[in-house]
């Protein structure tokens, strides 16, 4: 992508490259691994259902717990991509179809059952573009993208490339969404895009949210108001994409304070962020709450009816937002609980909900918002993370992948509790 940016370049160029790929599956810059080469199993101590940013980080983790011959790692319940498989863990290449905890084993396309004693369900979350009207065949037409699809987030670029004057919109979806902040960063990049290249002034920048606010927390909330107010951007609330009509370049919005009422809106770009919801195989699994999400403890993540089955990452119904900081922090809580289930001890370790969500702001600006289950700023660092800075945008854009990659992976980071205490040392 970054090749195709005549008017940008260096950090800019990379930082915008990294920002239209938000939500889609990153290429690995690590050996791929696919697994131990002898015959699978029909049984393993621990099962790995989901190969992606969760799934991986705890297969790293039990490998070194119980030995990579006891591990094995299904693909993600949509058949998404696979990332870094550790070597000797076998790879189960069939999608998972049914889970039946009772029996403590899963079924899957090929027609294999595999047993368990322990199980970790890392499925991910679903994006489900068919839910709105119009979608994802829409996409076949220009001026329309959406950075949450390998295959339509270039066509974000072409979008904002090809613009020439009118409404800009963005959309935010009435459904737990994968990384709540991507919605708008791609916007604020569009924003600082449009400035670049002297089509400020014809572009009517609109965000559309199916929110009540702009952020759930109160003091990024302010903060990113004050943005949302100094660049003339215009946020209207409770408004949920329902319909593209991408032949006629308008988008149609109904009002959820008022069911049934709606507007109609045309654009000259629009960016989609589609519903999102649990994956299909998880929606009528015992495991399952009312709403379809992994039931887990919110503290141990220890499953609530089935001692031997545990969840994490965007699958599961735990109320923090859903993103790899919030994965990262999830992992070494999990590890901590399954060592102690497999000693028949208590788990005593409790995840506070701890979630990050760097908010790009411009092309070298970030807002670093870190919180916890009772949407209360938790923050790593010493200083006002409200406040847009080099700095965290520098850590957002070399840092984090490094720690993401070389780290988290692999099952070394479980996020940044202790750097926060060390930081924060002596303060009340």
């Amino acid at each position: 992508v970054t090749s195709l940016k005549p008017n940008l370049s260096g950090p800019r160029a990379q930082l915008f490259a990294c920002l239209l790929r938000l939500g889609t599956q990153q290429v690995s810059p690590l050996q791929l691994h696919t697994g131990a080469s002898h015959a699978a199993r029909n049984h393993y101590e621990v099962l790995v259902l989901g190969g992606g940013s969760g799934g991986i980080t705890m297969v790293a983790r039990m490998k070194r717990k119980v030995g990579a011959e006891n591990v094995a790692v299904t693909l993600v319940g949509a058949g998404a991509k696979q990332l870094v498989i550790p070597s000797g863990v076998e790879w189960i290449k069939a999608r998972v179809v049914e889970l039946n905890p009772d029996k403590s084993c899963i079924h899957t396309d090929n027609g294999k059952e595999i047993s368990y004693q322990y199980l970790i369900i890392a499925l991910g979350i679903q994006l489900d573009y068919e839910k709105i009207k119009g979608l994802p065949e829409g996409f076949a037409h220009p001026k329309i993208g959406s950075n949450y699809s390998v295959k339509t987030v270039e066509k974000t670029w072409k979008a904002l490339q090809d613009f020439k004057e009118g409404n800009a919109v963005f959309t935010f979806p009435n459904t737990p969404v994968e990384c709540a902040g991507a919605p708008q960063k791609i916007m604020y990049l569009s924003e600082a895009y449009f400035r670049e290249t002297g089509k400020r002034s014809k572009a009517n920048i609109i965000f559309n949210t199916s929110l009540g606010a702009i952020f759930g927390v109160k003091k990024y909330a302010d903060a990113l108001q004050e943005i949302i107010r100094e660049r003339n951007l215009t946020v209207n609330y409770k408004q949920n994409l329902i319909e593209v009509r991408a032949n006629k370049q308008e988008a149609v919005f109904e009002n959820l304070d008022k069911p049934g009422e709606t507007q109609v809106i045309s654009y000259e770009m629009l960016h989609v962020s589609p519903p999102m919801s649990p994956p299909d195989v998880l929606k009528t699994s015992p495991v399952a709450d009312a709403a379809g999400w992994v039931d887990v403890d919110k503290e141990t993540l220890q499953h609530k009816r089935y001692p031997n089955v545990f969840g994490i990452g965007d699958c599961t119904n735990l109320p923090t937002s859903k993103t790899a900081a919030a994965v990262a922090a999830q992992s070494g809580i999990l590890d901590r609980t399954i060592s102690l289930i497999m000693k028949n001890q208590t788990p005593t370790k409790k995840y506070d909900g701890y979630t990050s969500c760097p908010l790009v702001t411009g092309y070298n600006c970030v807002i670093l918002a870190e919180f916890d289950y009772k949407a209360e700023p938790l923050e790593t660092l010493p200083v006002d993370q409200s406040k847009e800075r080099l700095s965290m945008y520098l850590m957002k854009a070399d840092l984090m992948p490094l720690l993401y990659w070389n780290m988290m992976l692999r099952g070394y980071w479980g996020g940044p509790a202790f750097l926060c205490k060390l930081f924060h040392l002596g303060m009340s």
